[in-house]
């Protein structure tokens, strides 16, 4: 009886300092004996003291304070507060991720930290004016998708958008999509399916909080060689908001001033060739799109495409039909 009073006894202590001490609020002798009899368990000091030194035999990193200010407290834990800081932040301003769904993984992410940090992270947290999914299933959506990637399966499912209304409208009429799944990419906020599909035998990207009835078709993957022609590491970076377009290697010109943004976009490793005095020149692969000729128009006259001639003609003829419509 006295051991199972004794193992008992050790993991309320345990579970009590992980939610209860830090370095800013160590746990007395007497509040851990006052909370053990809370439980109906009796203790003394030395109870305690053997508790403690059996806790830190098993690995968990205890510091003792002596002197004015008596206590235990955990040291390290497996996550440092700093890092639930960045989880809360990123899961916070995820916009594929629901608003339901994000105050319950934080409240999961608080329980990692004592009582006291927890409240950090709560004041740490708010983030106004974000929209958020309105699809709760996204989380078993990347669940299933994984598992179909995993064992090489192709998937089907039913792919959707919104209307003027917010109900949901179908592609294909409601028609199942059968896609084999090689990559999930997580771009702008969003959570992309890389696959290939079967009916029209190409590479296509699918948000993955507009999948719907996904299940597996407990068939092999097709579409492997054109997957291995895919540079994951800059899929997004050339499919500007993950639009579709065709891939066109593209020249443009930028103010010096712009480097760092074009940096953000296409990474430390793009060539930045100078051109007359204040400017330079890229040559990157982009998928053409109205998307990416928004991002080039947003510098203004710091910025132009300059070939090919095709992609020039395209922007310069996109630029005309926006003009059309503000004029009288």
């Amino acid at each position: 009886m006295g051991g199972r009073n004794s193992r008992e006894r050790l993991l309320i202590v345990l579970r009590y300092l992980l939610e209860k001490s830090d370095s800013s609020h160590p746990v007395g002798t007497e509040e851990l004996i006052s909370h053990l009899e809370e439980h109906g368990i009796s203790a003394d000091r030395r109870a305690i003291y053997e508790d403690i030194r059996s806790l830190s035999a098993s690995g968990y990193d205890i510091t003792q304070l002596k002197g004015h200010v008596f206590g235990y407290y955990i040291t390290s834990r497996t996550f440092e507060n700093a890092e639930l800081k960045l989880l809360v932040d990123s899961i916070q301003s995820s916009r594929f991720i629901t608003t339901r769904k994000t105050t319950d993984l934080i409240k999961k992410i608080e329980s990692l930290a004592s009582t006291h940090e927890s409240r950090d992270l709560q004041r740490h947290v708010y983030v106004t004016g974000r929209v958020k999914s309105m699809n709760e299933s996204v989380f078993f959506n990347v669940d299933r998708i994984s598992s179909a990637i995993n064992s090489s399966e192709s998937i089907r499912f039913r792919y959707f958008d919104y209307n003027t209304s917010a109900k949901k409208v179908y592609h294909r009429d409601g028609r199942t999509y059968s896609v084999s799944p090689f990559a999930l990419i997580w771009d702008n906020e969003n959570y992309y399916l890389l696959g290939y599909d079967e009916d029209d035998e190409i590479m296509k990207h699918f948000r993955v909080d507009k999948m719907e009835s996904i299940s597996s078709s407990g068939l092999p993957r097709k579409g492997l060689d054109l997957f291995h022609e895919e540079d994951l590491s800059g899929y997004s970076v050339m499919h500007f908001g993950m639009y579709h377009g065709e891939l066109q290697r593209v020249r443009i010109r930028f103010k010096d001033r712009l480097a760092g943004q074009v940096i953000d976009r296409f990474g430390k490793d793009v060539l930045m060739i100078p051109d007359t005095e204040g400017w330079f020149n890229i040559d990157v692969p982009v998928a053409v799109s109205p998307v990416f000729f928004s991002w080039v128009f947003s510098f203004g006259t710091d910025a132009e495409i300059v070939g090919p001639e095709n992609v020039r003609n395209e922007a310069a003829e996109y630029v005309r039909s926006l003009s059309a419509l503000y004029e009288d």
